[in-house]
């Protein structure tokens, strides 16, 4: 006589393999999270992965209390190759850009998310109420998770304030690698700007245009051993007057380029501001006019600006909260 093997005991079984699959790529997911904890650029977002990995130790026991009641055997295994997984992971991202770090695990979290809702349809025919359950919450935090990567990666590609910050060898690999002082690593930019802008002018202001941002870098890098208050001050001047030269000149892909290294740097005049009278704006005003801006340069600007000058922790917290919100609305459209 043949075994007849039910419908529901061949979902069981297929749910078993798949929870052991997400169980393993939790355990990758948490010590990621541990990972890119000390690549927080704030404490904002280090404190969301921190919370993010202790959800995922609080993913794993439940899966695991799933996986006793189903009578599977207790795993010994997959934390052991969890942790062979991520070394792995970790050691390999180190040849490659943030970004391509940050798409690994954008990913991972397709791939939980997906699992977790194919869990949820064998739980359904196999009439298992607690699986189900636990698969429609794995794939709400999945996707909460999908959105955070997403927008996070947008942010870094509209040029805002990035929330993880590149590791060494990743700085390499990205080409974004820095010099050792503070000066320097503007000049450096502003000049690679500034040859980015020279390729397009022609050779009418090349001469003249060379020749003044040799002149910042030769400022700037003269004054770098003095006081950050000097070293600043003689940076925003050569600056300046680049953008000024430029102007004269004609150059004006070369001075917009020198007027977003300003940007960049805080150093505009509150007269410059895409928010006029930002300066005597108090600490509510000024969040509130930076959530309105809707160009994601402008909002760069401002926060460099304010976290140059005032500081105010309310002001900075809604610059960035403005910005991640235009990034999220990028990525999305």
């Amino acid at each position: 006589m043949a075994l007849t093997i039910s419908p529901e005991t061949v979902a069981t079984d297929t749910i078993i393999a798949q929870l052991r699959a997400i169980e393993q790529l939790t355990r990758t997911e948490a010590q990621t999270a541990r990972i890119r904890v000390a690549q927080a650029t704030t404490d904002e977002v280090r404190r969301e992965l921190r919370e993010n990995a202790a959800d995922a130790d609080r993913r794993i026991e439940r899966i695991t209390a799933r996986l006793r009641e189903l009578d599977a055997a207790p795993d010994v295994v997959t934390p052991a190759i969890s942790r062979v997984v991520t070394l792995v992971k970790s050691t390999l991202e180190q040849a490659q850009p943030v970004e391509e770090a940050l798409l690994t695990d954008l990913t991972m979290e397709h791939q939980l998310r997906d699992r977790a809702r194919y869990v949820k349809v064998l739980a359904q025919r196999a009439k298992l109420p607690a699986v189900e359950k636990l698969a429609d919450d794995l794939v709400a935090k999945h996707s909460r998770t999908i959105d955070w990567i997403t927008t996070t990666l947008a942010e870094e590609a509209l040029g805002g304030p990035a929330k993880l910050a590149p590791t060494p060898l990743q700085r390499v690999a990205g080409g974004v690698a820095q010099a050792v002082t503070l000066p320097t690593r503007f000049a450096v930019q502003g000049v690679n700007r500034a040859v980015d802008g020279l390729t397009r002018v022609g050779d009418q202001a090349r001469d003249t245009v060379t020749h003044t941002v040799t002149s910042v870098v030769g400022t700037v890098t003269r004054v770098g051993s003095d006081s950050r208050e000097v070293v600043t001050a003689g940076r925003d001047a050569a600056l300046r007057k680049a953008e000024q030269v430029a102007d004269r000149e004609g150059a004006e892909p070369v001075a917009d380029a020198v007027r977003a290294t300003r940007a960049d740097l805080g150093s505009l005049k509150a007269s410059e501001l895409p928010i006029k009278g930002f300066e005597e704006l108090s600490a509510q005003g000024a969040a509130a006019a930076v959530r309105e801006l809707t160009d994601p340069d402008q909002v760069s600007t401002m926060l460099a600006f304010e976290e140059r000058n005032r500081n105010r922790a309310g002001v900075v917290s809604a610059a960035r909260s403005r910005f991640a919100a235009l990034a999220k609305d990028a990525a999305k459209s």
